[in-house]
C-alpha cells in the first residue's frame, strides 16, 4: 500500500539498494522510499475511492474538543491535517512523518506547524495533546507495535483529549478486503483487536465509522 502519511501511492515502494542499485539521490540507509509528493494524490483516490470520504470524516471526528495542541501521527502531505485544522485554526500543531519530503509539501499548506521527521516506533513528540490524529499510518506496524503505540498516545492526551485513528483493518468478511496491500510493510489488524489494544492503554474506544476494510476508531481518556 503505502509509507506512513495520509496515503502515499504505490510508486512511493521501498527498494533494496542491494538489488536494484541505488538511484540519483538516494542515501545510504539500506531502504528508502521513492515517491513523487506531487502527484500521489491522485494515485492514492484511484485505488481508495472512499479516500475523501475517510479524510472528512476523519476531520468531523475532532468537532467538540477545544483543541489547543494536535500532534498528527503519519502526516504525508498534510491531507489529513490542513482538513482537521480548518476546524481548530488557533491549535498549535506537531506532527511526525518519516519522509523529509513528504513534509516539505505539508510544511507549504501549514507553514506554521512544527513537523519532525521521525518514525512512529520513535518517542513521540513532548507535550500533552487534546487531539491526536493519524490516517493510513499504523496499518505499517505489527500487532505488538500498534500496542506500544497506544500506550504512547494515551501518555501525550491530554484528561479530555481524544485519538482519532483511521486505517486499513483486516474485515471480518474476507471479501471486503479491497484495499491493496503488499504482505510485507502493511501489517493490517482487525478493529476488535485495535480496540482490545487502545482499551488496555486506557482509552475508552468505539467504531465511528467503517466500509469494507477501512474503519475510524475514535479513543478518549478514561
Amino acid at each position: 500500500m503505502w509509507p506512513y502519511g495520509d496515503g502515499a501511492a504505490r510508486t512511493c515502494q521501498r527498494e533494496d539498494p542491494a538489488v536494484s542499485g541505488k538511484r540519483k539521490g538516494m542515501s545510504d540507509e539500506p531502504w528508502q522510499f521513492h515517491f513523487d509528493p506531487t502527484t500521489y494524490l491522485d494515485a492514492v483516490r484511484a485505488e481508495l475511492p472512499d479516500y475523501d470520504e475517510l479524510q472528512d470524516r476523519i476531520a468531523q471526528a475532532t468537532e467538540g474538543i477545544d483543541a489547543r495542541s494536535i500532534m498528527d501521527l503519519g502526516v504525508g502531505t498534510g491531507e489529513t491535517i490542513s482538513r482537521v485544522a480548518q476546524r481548530h485554526p488557533l491549535a498549535r500543531i506537531v506532527g511526525i512523518d518519516e519522509s523529509p519530503e513528504m513534509l516539505d509539501v505539508a510544511r507549504q499548506r501549514l507553514p506554521g506547524a512544527e513537523f519532525l521527521v521521525g518514525r512512529l516506533e520513535d518517542p513521540l513528540p513532548d507535550g500533552t495533546f487534546e487531539l491526536v490524529v493519524s490516517a493510513l499510518a499504523v496499518h505499517h506496524l505489527d500487532g505488538p507495535a500498534k500496542a506500544d503505540l497506544f500506550q504512547r498516545v494515551a501518555q501525550r492526551l491530554s484528561p479530555a483529549g481524544r485519538f482519532v485513528m483511521a486505517d486499513v483493518v483486516v474485515p471480518e468478511d474476507p471479501s471486503d478486503a479491497v484495499t491493496p496491500i503488499d504482505g510485507v510493510y502493511d501489517k493490517p489488524s482487525s478493529v476488535s483487536e485495535q480496540l482490545s489494544w487502545l482499551d488496555d492503554a486506557g482509552l475508552n474506544a468505539s467504531v465511528l465509522w467503517s466500509r469494507r476494510d477501512l474503519a475510524i476508531l475514535i479513543a478518549e481518556r478514561r
